[in-house]
């Protein structure tokens, strides 16, 4: 029999209703598969054999939930225990409002090269169902289209590794100068509120000359339309863009959950390779698991098989 200690308290707001929710059925469908759960309602350690949080370990634990997950992370970790927690759906592009409320789910990591991400096996009926529920289907690649899209991602966030994205942005657009002249529209992260004020006028400097930000409340897919190629440094907008059927780039490809379909080298920005996409897509759904099947135990029959 397996322990699962639930820390409630990862999460911030309690008024949240999905994360609360997400820590509540992973600990029902822990139950009914027969294993153990301790609820932890403070933010007090317990022992046992995997340790489940909402969110992520910050460079900065500066708050009660941020001090939590990261005693959480590390005492897990160092005592070559599990440690998991859930992470954004990859597929949301498709639909945001998530009604059927996938999420990704890992064990000790957050990376594709230090998350166990249950997924050594795939079954291509998780894609299938996948697909269906949220209405997207794998797209041939495309062989025509006009601008870059250049996806960013927070500004000093954990998977920017407290880069800032910025000069990130820049650096590329330098980089891309060198090999194309197509237009560039860089892509705000949507959940970065303060993303005008840091990227500033885009037109000032000759290097930037036709670049231009994303329309205030574009979607991903509006910013793919009539798209040759996205690029990302190594979060989710590329799997939206490389299911659509645009060919993609990374910067930070060990990271990346696309590493093995994504190109890394922009100086073919006007000759990507274009590699087949169904392994990878299977694979990817292997994480992804909605309240539905969190609460019955199906998620956990799963993901207890690998924990040795």
């Amino acid at each position: 029999m397996t322990s699962v200690a639930v820390y409630h308290s990862s999460v911030p707001n309690q008024k949240n209703r999905e994360k609360i929710d997400l820590l509540t059925f992973f600990a029902e469908g822990v139950r009914r598969v027969g294993d153990t759960v301790i609820d932890v309602r403070d933010y007090r350690l317990r022992q046992a054999d995997v340790g489940f949080i909402q969110g992520w370990i910050s460079g900065f634990p500066d708050r009660p939930h941020l001090r939590l997950r990261d005693s959480v992370v590390h005492s897990q970790l160092v005592t070559g225990k599990y440690v998991s927690t859930a992470d954004s759906n990859m597929f949301l592009y498709a639909n945001t409002k998530n009604p059927n409320h996938y999420l990704r789910y890992s064990f000790n990591g957050v990376f594709a090269n230090t998350g166990i991400y249950c997924d050594s096996d795939p079954n291509p009926q998780r894609w299938i169902k996948i697909s269906h529920d949220m209405g997207i289907e794998l797209k041939p690649y495309r062989e025509t289209g006009e601008h870059i899209l250049v996806c960013l991602q927070r500004n000093g966030g954990w998977s920017m590794s407290g880069h800032n994205v910025v000069e990130w942005a820049a650096n590329l657009i330098i980089t891309l100068r060198q090999y194309t002249d197509r237009p560039i529209v860089v892509r705000p992260h949507p959940g970065d509120k303060a993303a005008l004020g840091y990227l500033g006028d885009f037109n000032n400097s000759e290097y930037l000359k036709n670049v231009r930000l994303s329309y205030d409340g574009a979607s991903l897919k509006d910013d793919l339309v009539n798209c040759w190629a996205a690029i990302n440094h190594n979060s989710s907008p590329v799997v939206g863009a490389a299911i659509e059927g645009v060919p993609i780039f990374v910067t930070d490809p060990e990271k990346s959950q696309c590493r093995e379909i994504a190109n890394t080298d922009i100086s073919q920005i006007e000759n990507p390779c274009c590699p087949d996409r169904q392994a990878w897509v299977e694979r990817l759904a292997m994480s992804h698991w909605n309240f539905a099947e969190l609460r019955s135990g199906e998620a956990w029959a799963h993901m207890r098989q690998f924990i040795v």
